[in-house]
């Protein structure tokens, strides 16, 4: 086969292959959560549908998805404690840092099932998958998913509901239209929310999209905290008086004549 003859083949099965290829679009029920006093958590829904040629015939069960949830990023230690001489001490520690304060996985049906081992390591797919780097010693890095500090940080991080993962929390409508929940607890942290989306067919990666929300503070709780950060010593003295405040008229109302 000449070169020319290779080119053209090439492109045609590019071609053939840009055809076929499909779209995610989706969008979130509310971009902008609000936080008041008596906040006690809520359910946003993620919806969306795979575009597809008009030519390509859309199968039951054709599909996979992954969504992927993840919060604000901080710095963060999990401690080891041991019962020595009768009380419980903290033996030792590990750092983890950047990573984030809120962060779930939902799909269609177990990840296993999905796709392979490799591909699950190579894409982050679920928990267990995702980078959550440590401070070892002088080394910065990710270990492996049974890491006892690794295990007990998503451990108490789930107990919480900030993080979680749900093998049946995608939902698919029809074979292209699908939706999902994202529950957000009542601790749930203030800050930018990063959704991740990805595709998958036959246990491969076939597109991936992305959308996001924020959760904000309203009212008065929002008036402190900005309060606090744009003007400290303000904040401080404030916060210093009214402690003196409480304590005078404590003792005038609990004064002994």
């Amino acid at each position: 086969m000449t070169g020319r003859a290779i080119i053209l083949v090439m492109g045609l099965l590019l071609s053939i292959n840009a055809a076929r290829a499909e779209r995610l679009i989706v969008s979130v029920s509310n971009h902008r959560v609000t936080v008041t006093p008596n906040y006690s958590g809520e359910e946003l829904v993620l919806f969306g549908s795979v575009e597809q040629d008009a030519k390509v015939a859309a199968e039951p069960g054709n599909y996979d998805l992954v969504v992927t949830v993840s919060g604000p990023r901080a710095d963060m230690v999990t401690r080891r404690k041991e019962r020595k001489f009768g009380i419980w001490i903290n033996t030792d520690s590990r750092q983890f840092l950047q990573v984030p304060s809120y962060l779930s996985v939902f799909t269609n049906r177990p990840l296993d099932a999905m796709a392979s081992p490799e591909v699950q390591r190579r894409q982050q797919l679920g928990l267990k998958n995702i980078l959550l780097t440590q401070r070892v010693g002088t080394d910065y890095a990710d270990v492996v998913a049974s890491d006892p500090f690794r295990s007990a940080f998503v451990r108490l991080r789930s107990e919480h509901g900030l993080y979680r993962e749900s093998t049946s929390a995608v939902t698919f409508l029809t074979p292209t239209l699908f939706r999902t929940g994202i529950p957000l607890p009542a601790e749930v942290p203030i800050g930018s929310y990063d959704i991740e989306i990805k595709l998958l067919s036959k246990g491969a990666l076939v597109t991936k999209t992305d959308t996001a929300f924020e959760i904000v503070k309203v009212g008065f709780e929002q008036f402190i905290a900005t309060s606090a950060k744009q003007n400290g010593w303000l904040y401080g003295l404030a916060t210093a008086l009214m402690a003196l405040m409480t304590g005078w008229m404590a003792s005038v109302v609990f004064r002994r004549d």
